[in-house]
């Protein structure tokens, strides 16, 4: 592959982008990216009615949020524009002239009920549903007399007959189709609008684009593209298909398996680095053992031969364990600012945050950080620092603040409390270890019963974390409380 390559991804601005488009897209990028190429956003818009701006600013948004960038198309600008299908209409018609003018497209007036009672017709006999080509070769009178009635003609597109149309795909191998079961499909509709089949071929014609990736769901689109690519002798790009996203499951990735908005993850806390490593996971096999991946190092890695044929598995634990990995390693700063908004919306913040807050709130994000699958949890992890009341978790926590060596280590640790100069992770370490070997007691007969007493919990973060966030006040009334709980 040369540094010529240019590839493209074209939503369409219909809703918000999702799990599939935005895989497309990191694929598309990273054979740019890889082989020195260009990276194209255009936007497939013909959609009136469903297409809006909002969905083409949340579309552009989270792309630039999975750190895909382009070179060329919308906000790029470029030299193959404009990059809004409705923008480009008037190139459109040009061509549909040129092959309305060869004959191989012609008008046809056939209303809604006669497709759809030919539709029922060919089910009904077990055959394939396909136009039968009544308005193929109207005469001039016939033409007229269909004007008169006030119909508005679609443009249809004359399908070769006995022909093999044969995709050579980069992921699939050789696919063959048969012209016949194409049938003359429509390439204008009646209001002048191309249909997606017809516009996609002129787009990624005249953009020069060299490789289409995208969704195995086109594979059955691609004949009736072909054909327009050969009927207006257009250079081709070279096609690959990549597989289905499934659920568990094993059916089509729906609402029920996760999230399908890359939004989604974004507004839970999920880090984009993550996110995209996951993304190219499904379907994409690297070389090695190794899963987790910066983008440069996917760039570096990446290859289309190494994209599988069978459906991708979408599982969110293994997300979660992938985004935990990235949490641990990404600094606390960055995670205390993702954690803000969720902290705020939980109440645990309000108002303005001074600057010792806010190394306050670094420490009970850092106290948590290895607990995270995704930053959202946090507020699942924290009420042990900002509820004062604290209560028992369970009969098992209470239990242990009954132990007979409980009232010496709870006075023993109140005294060592009031003693310090200032509670930090160091100091703490040293007093518990001081602790444990003057009351001669193992660490779980000092350890748990400080926790629970501070906590009300068995589990959590570490004792050197949880005291110095509390602070000698705090820890010395949970201590009165707790006990007096008993």
């Amino acid at each position: 592959m040369d540094n010529g390559i240019r590839v493209r991804f074209a939503p369409s601005p219909t809703g918000p982008l999702h799990i599939g488009g935005a895989r497309s897209a990191l694929f598309n990028w990273l054979l740019a990216r890889r082989h020195g190429g260009t990276m194209i956003v255009r936007i497939e818009d013909t959609d009136l009615e469903r297409s809006s701006r909002e969905s083409e600013e949340n579309i552009l948004n989270a792309l630039s949020w999975l750190g895909i960038d382009w070179d060329e198309g919308i906000g790029k600008g470029g030299d193959h524009g404009p990059y809004r299908q409705t923008e480009r209409l008037p190139i459109y018609r040009e061509y549909t002239e040129k092959l309305l003018a060869s004959g191989q497209a012609y008008h046809c007036y056939c209303s809604e009920e006669e497709l759809e009672a030919e539709r029922q017709d060919l089910m009904a006999r077990g055959e394939m549903p396909q136009y039968m080509g009544k308005c193929r070769n109207l005469c001039d009178e016939d033409k007229r007399r269909y004007e008169a009635e006030g119909r508005k003609p679609v443009v249809r597109f004359r399908v070769p007959v006995n022909e093999d149309v044969i995709i050579e795909d980069l992921v699939r191998g050789r696919v063959v189709f048969e012209s016949n079961g194409i049938g003359d499909y429509v390439i204008v509709k009646s209001d002048g609008i191309p249909t997606y089949n017809f516009a996609v071929v002129l787009d990624d014609a005249l953009m020069e684009i060299t490789h289409v990736i995208r969704g195995e769901e086109h594979l059955s689109n691609t004949p009736r593209q072909i054909l327009l690519y050969q009927a207006l002798g257009l250079n081709m790009p070279v096609f690959a298909h990549v597989s289905l996203i499934l659920g568990k499951d094993r059916s089509k990735m729906s609402k029920r398996h996760g999230a399908t908005a890359i939004e989604q993850y974004q507004s839970k806390g999920y880090l984009p680095e993550a996110l995209a490593n996951f993304l190219v996971l499904l379907g994409w096999s690297p070389v090695g053992e190794e899963e987790i991946f910066s983008l440069p190092e996917l760039v570096q890695q990446f290859s289309l031969d190494r994209v599988a044929k069978n459906p991708a598995v979408f599982d969110l634990e293994k997300l979660n364990w992938i985004n935990g990995c990235y949490i641990r390693q990404t600094s606390v700063e960055r995670l205390t600012e993702m954690a803000l908004p969720f902290l705020r919306e939980a109440g645990y913040i309000t108002g303005e945050i001074t600057s010792d807050r806010y190394e306050w709130l670094k420490m009970v994000v850092l106290s948590v950080q290895e607990y995270l699958s995704y930053v959202a949890e946090i507020t699942e992890y924290v009420n042990i620092y900002f509820d004062e009341e604290i209560e028992f978790e369970n009969e098992e926590a209470r239990q242990v603040l009954l132990g007979e060596q409980i009232p010496t280590v709870m006075a023993a640790f109140r005294d060592k409390v009031q003693e310090m100069a200032e509670i930090t992770p160091e100091a703490v370490k040293a007093m518990l270890k001081a602790l444990t070997k003057e009351l001669k007691l193992g660490g779980k007969h000092v350890y748990m019963p400080v926790r629970v007493a501070m906590t009300g919990q068995t589990h959590g973060p570490e004792l050197f974390y949880i005291l110095p966030i509390l602070g000698q006040e705090k820890i010395l009334a949970r201590l009165h409380r707790s006990l007096a709980k008993l």
